[in-house]
């Protein structure tokens, strides 16, 4: 049976003035998927987020969350009730303490004592700011305030999560918290889709991405559908001896597309377009031959490789 789709919107399209920010968008997303999606800034993802959202009115063409039609201009109290969204600029209120901004906003979704402060404790622990509660917003880290606005996001529990490049500025460590926090929620059965420049964080959650450039659509598929197509299989090696040497003894393999020096270091990158076992067969070739090699190490390239790569043959 086909999954169903928590996200489909047709011919969606969004103009400003003579400007068109989002152009005949078809968009598929099925329940429980975590759905990255990349682009230039202009691209048009954060009018697209915003029209997933009802927070802006598309001029033409039709969203569906889960199988409903959205209209902003009416009252759907039911359909954005499954929507929660993060823009990526949302104020906080300073002098409120964490536990009354998340209240205020439990009593905006109308929760109701006793399950008000369950939910309160809930979402304060799965974002890790327990220890926080009755402290200043003012006083907390960027990754805390973020984390908070997530927990804001999720209080009323909704079907989908609508992600603007939410761990813009965060250091590494309160990425990497945020990531976990995602991770918890799509084991938790919700679907979610994230907008973001840092493709490692996308590479590591998403299992579908879709690529945006000059409101277009141009590539929506499985992550793992992208890697299989665009995705070359690189090994690095290194060597107890010379470099030059081992470049000469690569030349005799014919599964190797090519060869680079990785600047600064002592290695080299070789694009290999053999199988695992024609890897193995290399690895073992190399050392009958006589290569001190001290690396080879298998791998793909990443997102970003790709990302580049889709970009140039848009271009070309």
């Amino acid at each position: 049976m086909a999954q169903e789709l928590a996200i489909r919107t047709h011919d969606l399209t969004k103009q400003f003035d003579r400007h068109i920010a989002v152009h005949d968008l078809d968009l598929q997303i099925s329940a429980g998927e975590v759905y990255g999606l990349i682009g230039p800034n202009g691209a048009g993802k954060t009018t697209l987020i915003r029209m997933l959202a009802a927070a802006e009115e598309p001029s033409l063409g039709e969203i569906f969350i889960h199988g409903e039609r959205l209209l902003r201009d009416q009252e759907n109290p039911h359909l954005k009730r499954q929507l929660g969204y993060l823009p990526d600029d949302y104020p906080l209120y300073d002098d409120l303490t964490v536990w009354d901004y998340l209240d205020y906003f439990a009593r905006l979704y109308k929760l109701k004592e006793p399950r008000r402060s369950q939910r309160l404790r809930e979402v304060l622990e799965l974002v890790q700011l327990t220890h926080k509660r009755q402290s200043q917003i003012a006083t907390l880290s960027r990754g805390m305030k973020q984390r908070l606005s997530l927990a804001r996001t999720i209080i009323h529990e909704p079907l989908i999560l609508l992600l603007d490049e939410p761990v813009s500025g965060l250091d590494p460590i309160a990425r990497m918290q945020f990531r976990e926090i995602i991770k918890v929620l799509q084991e938790a059965g919700m679907t979610i889709l994230i907008s973001s420049h840092v493709l490692s964080d996308l590479a590591e959650l998403c299992t579908s991405v879709g690529i945006m450039e000059l409101g277009y659509l141009v590539e929506s598929t499985a992550l793992k559908t992208l890697y299989q197509r665009l995705s070359r299989q690189q090994i690095i090696l290194s060597t107890l001896g010379d470099l030059e040497s081992l470049e000469a003894e690569l030349q005799n393999y014919p599964e190797i597309a090519g060869v680079e020096k990785l600047p600064g270091t002592q290695q080299l990158c070789v694009y290999f377009s053999g199988s695992t076992e024609s890897s193995a067969t290399l690895l073992r070739s190399l050392i009958e031959s006589g290569i001190p090699l001290t690396e080879f190490h298998p791998t793909q390239e990443d997102l970003e490789s790709i990302f580049l790569k889709l970009g140039h043959q848009q271009a070309s």
